[in-house]
């Protein structure tokens, strides 16, 4: 479910600010074109406001982003689907925004070159404002895996509208976060931050986009909603996997620099929903952890932090084998626990209930159980689409809340609300914006909550 403007405010600033407020026309000079699809071209060259400076850069001028720009425009005879919608005869599908980049945290460390030194510890980050206006009181900031970069949250790889465009329709201002290490959030500290493969046609096929083709848990028979056939050769298939980008093997640095940059960036604009996918979400649970009033709320699409392992195959089955991972549960560096932690080795784990391929066991805490203190406080959504792997496992993350003694949380299973069909890449699939305005409905009732540094609680309806 979309919903489109009928008018668009579009706006130059004469000064940049990550700041929601920044985006308030009445606060900055501004280039103004205001637009509505009623009026002729007479009166629209009649509204124009020119005025000097400008440093953000307009996706609905540079790109051809226009709200009358739709594919409904597009010559039938022309195909724009996934890469060939780069052709200038095709429209875009992205909704019209305002768009500022910026890199938040970090500072100069030693080059290796005697007397130069370099920024390192950086993030890059994306602040999109919508070109109508931002109507939420909270911004919504997005962190991917990392096995492709934030661009994935702005259209799928068949050249449809994403997440981002979406929620900017519905008056959010929207942030999107590269990873540390990872695409825009590069480092040139090669010794802090090795780089290892991020992933393969295989890996994409059996667990990704194709998993209805490989026998590995009984649920991927309904996969249904990746756009195309889902294999190497297939278009969609071929843009998502060239998309693929390196990521750091230093597990520990990415963490502790996602955390201190990742909280700078929330405390320059205030309280926001967080929106990760799969390992992403290991840093909104830093966040909540480390900065936990600074997040309204943490809503994880398939968390890939699964408490003490991962579920990432083995010698003979692609999908279903087990590795140790995450020693501190969630995470590779320390929580704040009760009693504390400060080495997760001291941590001792068992493994919990029966493992086949449609429900796997999980590994909890044993003997003295450490107890988390602070990534409670804030609510945590977890969605799991219908045929997804993950729908064999993320279980394990409420057994694992349960023993934590944590309750503001909520398991969302997509099939539950008639949401038929999704593996894991959810927000890249055809029913896409199926799912973003079921979660924009949560949202809604969550925005009347109390009001920052306070939380809404949950459950919240999902009807």
């Amino acid at each position: 479910m979309t919903c489109w403007h009928e008018s668009a405010f579009f706006k130059l600033k004469s000064d940049a600010c990550c700041r929601p407020d920044c985006a308030n026309p009445s606060k900055n000079h501004s280039y103004s074109l205001l637009y509505h699809y009623s009026w002729s071209i007479r009166s629209i060259h009649h509204n124009f406001d020119l005025t000097m400076h400008s440093r953000t850069i307009l996706s609905g001028l540079l790109l051809g982003a226009l709200p009358f720009q739709t594919s409904a425009q597009n010559d039938p005879s022309t195909d724009c689907t996934g890469v060939k919608g780069i052709s200038p005869e095709c429209s875009s599908q992205e909704s019209a925004y305002q768009r500022d980049f910026f890199y938040i945290g970090g500072g100069y460390v030693d080059s290796g070159i005697p007397g130069q030194q370099m920024w390192s510890d950086q993030l890059y980050v994306e602040k999109l404002t919508p070109a109508s206006k931002v109507n939420k009181p909270y911004p919504m900031v997005f962190v991917s895996a990392g096995v492709n970069t934030g661009a994935e949250w702005l259209n799928t790889p068949d050249n449809r509208k994403g997440w981002a465009s979406y929620y900017l329709d519905q008056g959010y201002q929207v942030y999107i976060v590269d990873i540390a290490a990872n695409g825009r959030s590069g480092q040139q500290l090669l010794s802090k931050y090795p780089l290892r493969l991020g992933s393969t046609d295989t890996i994409n096929e059996q667990g990704f986009t194709a998993p209805e083709n490989f026998d590995q848990y009984p649920q991927a028979n309904v996969h249904t909603q990746w756009p195309g056939n889902g294999s190497r050769g297939d278009p969609a298939f071929d843009a998502f996997t060239a998309a693929n980008v390196p990521i750091s093997s230093s597990n520990v640095n990415v963490e502790n620099t996602m955390r201190t940059s990742g909280c700078q960036l929330l405390s320059m604009i205030g309280q926001s929903y967080t929106i990760c996918h799969s390992a992403g979400c290991t840093y909104t649970a830093i966040w909540s952890d480390a900065c936990p009033d600074l997040l309204r709320a943490n809503i994880n699409i398939e968390p890939g932090n699964i408490p003490h392992t991962s579920l990432i195959g083995n010698a003979t089955v692609a999908g279903v084998g087990r590795t140790a991972a995450r020693p501190c549960g969630l995470t590779y560096t320390p929580l704040q626990f009760d009693p504390p932690v400060t080495n997760c080795s001291t941590i001792a784990t068992t493994e919990v209930g029966p493992d086949d391929p449609a429900k796997r066991s999980c590994i909890l805490q044993t003997g003295t159980i450490h107890k988390l203190t602070q990534l409670g406080k804030v609510p945590y959504i977890m969605i799991t689409g219908e045929a997804s792997p993950h729908i064999t496992y993320d279980h394990c993350f409420i057994e694992y809340f349960k023993q934590m003694g944590l309750t503001n949380y909520q398991w969302i299973k997509l099939a539950d609300i008639g949401i038929k069909g999704n593996g894991h890449f959810m927000f890249l699939e055809k029913n896409n914006q199926d799912i973003a305005a079921a979660i924009n409905y949560g949202l809604g009732q969550m925005n009347g909550g109390p009001a920052a540094p306070g939380h809404p609680g949950l459950p919240i309806s999902r009807k």
